[in-house]
């Protein structure tokens, strides 16, 4: 039977998935802090609260709510919410970005780690799969959602405007893609490397059924989400703009590009985890 958390609960969860994410990028020296501090919430709500999942991992995902991550160099929130909600052992968290680890910075396939269904991080790809997973679950007569989470510097990639033409033209209605809108990408603003304009009016314009919604702000991510079920199935694939801040819960990271992709020291390693208080248990 699946447990039911409050949202208390998950935002305690999604605190110590901000814990796990500062811990596993200093551990290496590695990886992208910034974009998963501030996606923890609502990959958190996602697995915890509203899909229909099955640790117990199957590819074929039949019958169960899929979700695809795009935007794959934010793998540490996405590892942390998988182990958490009981896909691998917690322990293996330690391992990211080690040799031999099945935590490699992109999410892989080859190495078998359950709840990856794709390798991601070459950027503008996510949307055409989720695309193709939703599609196959319409021909099997499978009423389960699929979701994705891009990035919104991702969006300056093509690939992206091809498959936001093909949704709607052919009425994927079991389609939930997010975007986390956080302004911020490697190099600095999305405004400075290149303005995606009025995002809310252009998706629109391309017929999908847009949501705006808070990403930092459990109480609004859950209702958000779980609204999505009836919205679903009407003739538009849904889009959801999600307004974040990169860092997210962390002062010295919080709204910065520059914590896009390096890792804290010890020092800020202590400070960031004395701001991240929780009950739960670190790995």
């Amino acid at each position: 039977m699946k447990k039911e958390y409050s949202i208390e609960q998950l935002k305690g969860i999604a605190t110590q998935a901000r814990r796990d994410v500062v811990r596993m990028v200093h551990g290496c020296q590695s990886g992208h802090p910034g974009g998963s501090l501030g996606c923890a919430d609502f990959l958190t709500a996602l697995y915890f609260k509203i899909m229909n999942h099955n640790p117990e991992f199957n590819m074929d995902g039949i019958g169960e709510d899929l979700f695809f991550l795009s935007n794959g160099h934010i793998s540490p929130i996405f590892y942390s919410v998988l182990a958490r909600s009981g896909y691998f052992d917690i322990e293996e968290l330690k391992t990211f970005r080690k040799l031999n680890s099945r935590l490699q910075g992109h999410p892989t396939t080859h190495e078998g780690l359950p709840g990856v269904r794709m390798s991601s991080g070459s950027l503008g790809q996510g949307l055409s799969v989720a695309i193709g997973a939703a599609l196959t679950k319409r021909l099997k007569k499978d009423n389960s959602l699929v979701f994705s989470l891009h990035g919104d510097g991702e969006l300056q990639e093509g690939q992206i405007w091809e498959a936001a033409l093909f949704a709607p033209a052919k009425k994927i209605d079991n389609l939930v893609m997010t975007i986390d809108v956080n302004g911020q990408q490697i190099d600095g603003s999305t405004e400075q490397v290149l303005s995606l304009g009025d995002l809310e009016a252009k998706w629109k314009a391309f017929g999908w059924d847009v949501i705006n919604m808070n990403g930092n702000d459990m109480e609004e991510v859950v209702p958000t989400l779980q609204s999505v079920r009836e919205r679903a199935f009407k003739g538009k694939p849904i889009c959801i703009l999600m307004k974040t801040n990169m860092g997210h819960g962390v002062s010295f990271m919080t709204g910065s590009h520059k914590w896009h992709g390096i890792a804290p020291n010890d020092e800020q390693l202590h400070v960031a985890l004395n701001e991240l208080q929780t009950n739960l248990n670190d790995y």
